[in-house]
């Protein structure tokens, strides 16, 4: 709470920084459409330098700069037509994630729309990010212009309201005039720029999280449970557990379970269905909640710490189990152990992800430097966190915005860039044409027809 006094106050003061910086010089000062365009000189000079001095390694590069565009694109395409089939189709996917899917990247964003599976996002990170993504991005463009001969006529900072932006200003009539292939260099080096950032940042947050944190406890997401048949099933009610209506479940050989409320209508239908249920287990009756740190004192650091732990006990041990939570508060539970095929039984489950598609195996990959089963304590406190939050968002968005970038969408690199390509492609200006303004209006019917879901989720 007392960083977020610091941030709001850094956000005021950057405001005001920012309204009289813009005053004093507003001679520089320019509407574009609905832009303000600050234009300086600054980085004109770093960018011909850049560019004289790797002119053969840059050559060669553009081949390759090209070659992730066009990849980019097909990801890009590939996961929002797949998405929008899921969020269009679903009943609950859209209430579920909250935020509507055309979103600017604003200060405290996941507070706004109160989702829980996403770091606080502070203005002080909105500021680094924007100045760590588009820098680079905008630099690539101005070398790789620069490069292809087509003047750098200004630098600087676009305004949108309080949304910022950075720009390099190229001379448009020699970008025009330049060769589809120098043009759609320059269009896809900012989205190369962004590919190169989101790996060095992957690779510093995978550095810097082992450095700095160290396993302290074992999160489980769920209760130990089965699925029963409805056959098997001698009586089934309705009760209240903690204020949450379930269904009690016992079976011929007199088991116990706890299902959903929707549960009973499926039993009392008389067909041969499979239900879920929960075990009558210690932790679903203790209601146990928060990553595991301690059994009876000893520290639980991994998953087989706490089978092993567990399985040191016999069924009827009363043990005292400590949980911590994201707030780091400690509760501890006084739980009689159970008996399950001679086994102490606790009752907790772990639904392991799945790993499948393109996303499954980036979700691998930040698995494997955050595993999502260990609960994780900073060596250095808050300012581990602080840290680890600020890189984790730098990825995330350095990729977004290289996907994005690369949408075939006329306000975005990707429009021209595919007019260039299907013009290229097909030796016919009218068809690229025909063809960037077909892709533009399919794609923003499709965000369309998506915020209208997300719209609907209101009433």
């Amino acid at each position: 709470m007392k960083f977020i006094l610091y941030d709001i106050t850094f956000l005021v003061v950057f405001s005001l920084f920012v309204v009289l910086f813009l005053y004093q010089r507003r001679h520089n000062l320019k509407r574009d459409g609905l832009l303000y365009l600050y234009r300086t000189k600054v980085g004109i000079r770093f960018i011909e330098s850049f560019t004289k001095r790797f002119p053969r390694l840059l050559k060669s590069l553009q081949y390759v700069v090209i070659l992730s565009g066009f990849v980019l694109m097909f990801l890009i395409l590939y996961f929002l037509i797949k998405f929008a089939i899921i969020y269009i189709s679903s009943p609950v996917i859209a209430k579920t994630l909250k935020i509507p899917v055309i979103m600017p990247l604003i200060p405290y964003l996941p507070s706004l729309f109160k989702i829980s599976f996403l770091p606080p996002f502070y203005f002080t990170y909105w500021i680094i990010i924007i100045a760590i993504i588009a820098i680079p991005h905008e630099f690539a463009h101005g070398i790789f212009a620069r490069l292809n001969k087509i003047r750098i006529k200004s630098t600087g900072f676009g305004f949108l309201g309080p949304f910022l932006a950075a720009f390099v200003e190229q001379d448009d009539k020699q970008m025009q005039k330049s060769s589809k292939f120098a043009q759609m260099s320059v269009l896809a080096a900012g989205t190369f720029a962004n590919l190169l950032c989101t790996v060095l940042f992957t690779l510093l947050l995978w550095a810097f999280f082992s450095l700095a944190f160290t396993p302290a406890g074992v999160n489980f997401n769920t209760y130990a449970g089965e699925m029963i048949n409805t056959t098997t099933i001698a009586s089934a009610s309705l009760f209240a557990f903690d204020g949450i209506n379930m269904t009690k479940i016992t079976t011929f050989d007199n088991k116990t379970f706890f299902g959903s409320s929707s549960a009973l209508d499926a039993i009392n239908s008389r067909q041969n269905l499979q239900i879920a249920g929960f075990d009558d287990s210690p932790a679903f009756n203790a209601r146990l909640q928060g990553a595991i740190s301690e059994i009876d004192g000893k520290k639980i650091t991994s998953y087989d710490v706490l089978n092993q732990t567990l399985n040191s006990y016999t069924p009827g041990d009363s043990v005292t189990i400590s949980t911590i939570n994201s707030s780091k508060d400690i509760t501890e539970y006084e739980i009689t152990l159970a008996n399950k095929n001679g086994h102490a039984f606790l009752g907790i489950g772990i639904a392991p992800p799945a790993y499948s598609g393109f996303f499954g195996k980036i979700y691998k990959i930040i698995a494997n430097i955050k595993n999502p089963i260990i609960y994780y304590e900073s060596r250095i406190g808050d300012l581990g966190i602080f840290i680890y939050d600020l890189l984790w968002w730098l990825v995330l968005i350095c990729l977004s915005v290289a996907l994005m970038n690369m949408l075939p969408v006329g306000i975005f690199d990707g429009g021209r860039f595919f007019f260039l390509a299907v013009w290229g492609a097909t030796k016919s200006r009218k068809i690229g044409e025909w063809a960037f303004r077909l892709s533009t209006y399919i794609l923003l019917a499709l965000l369309i027809v998506m915020m209208l879901k997300w719209a609907l989720t209101l009433f």
